[in-house]
This record gives C-alpha cells, structure tokens and sequence, in this order.
C-alpha cells in the first residue's frame, strides 16, 4: 500500500463531501471542486475524515490510491483556505496590471501581452513588479502561474523575466575573450 494513502484526510467543519460512484464532490465555504475517482481506488468516509484505499488486483493500484489521496487533500485545503501562487517582475520597464479578469503585462516586447484568467481565478498587482494569482483548484493555480511565467522566462545572463517570488535564478558568467 502507497505509505501517503495511509494516513486519513481531515474535514474540517464546514465542508460537505457527496461521494458517488466515479466521481467525489467537495464543497466548502469557497467553492465547490469535482474529481473523478480512478477506478482502482475506493473512498470511504469514516466520521470526520476520508480514506483511500486500493482496490484489490489493479497492478497500479497504491500508486493510484496515493495520487488519489493528495488530490483529496488539495480540494479539502483548496475550498477551505484557497490557493495561490506569486509571481515577481525583474527587468527594467516589466509591469503588470490586473484589470478584473485579464493581466496586463508589459515585458519587454513591441506588443502588450494580455492574458485572460480563467473561471474561479482571481489575479491581483499588489506593485507594478508582484503578481499575486488566487484560486481554489491547485492545479489550475500552478497552470496559469506558468502561463504566465512563459511569457518571459527568467534568462540566465542578467536574471531578468517573469520568475515565482520563491524561485532562484543562477547566473551565468559572461563570455570571456
């Protein structure tokens, strides 16, 4: 058995889970988030927590119950506190600014880029140089982090780019004659 499916995923007060047959539901006070449920895994509610377990002779089924399990979580975590991720501007001249559902990005090209959030996710500029993305759905989050952050990936030279606030960029030495 996978050694994360072991231990039990906690429901804090406040959040209702519907358990059906190829999928789970979990709603919370900030939303509501679906997942399918592979099908050699089985979830089971005991009280106040959930378990996931293998099926019996799925050649892949710890592994499974282990995804299965910290996908679980992340829903639990993701309609209880939410999620998010940030985003540091480092060039001179790179700005962005969120204007309610779209990002405007100015970095470096003959063009503005805009890039348009998707449903269930909110983008704040606290400064010109920060970007700070929010939702409930992890995996969305991550995504349109790393949109983002492809628009200009930090290069290796000077640093500059789009780069997560607790990402490390080293630096190259220049070209010696």
């Amino acid at each position: 058995m996978s050694r994360i499916a072991k231990y039990p995923v906690d429901l804090p007060k406040g959040v209702e889970v519907t358990l059906a047959a190829a999928e789970i539901s979990i709603k919370g006070p900030l939303g509501v988030l679906r997942q399918a449920v592979h099908p050699s895994v089985s979830i089971e509610r005991a009280g106040e927590t959930l378990l996931c377990k293998a099926v019996d002779g799925a050649p892949d089924a710890s592994a499974q119950s282990g995804t299965m399990r910290a996908l679980v979580a992340n829903m639990v975590t993701g309609v209880t506190k939410g999620f998010e991720r940030k985003l540091t501007l480092v060039g001179v001249g790179y700005r962005a600014q969120a204007q309610g559902a779209k990002l405007n990005l100015t970095l470096g090209f003959s063009h503005p880029v805009v890039h348009d959030m998707p449903a269930g996710i909110k983008v704040e500029t606290p400064t010109q140089t920060e970007v700070v993305i929010k939702g409930i759905d992890k995996q969305v989050v991550g995504q349109v982090a790393a949109e983002v952050r492809g628009y200009r990936p930090p290069e290796p030279y000077k640093g500059k780019g789009v780069r997560y606030a607790d990402e490390t960029v080293i630096l190259k030495e220049t070209k010696k004659k």
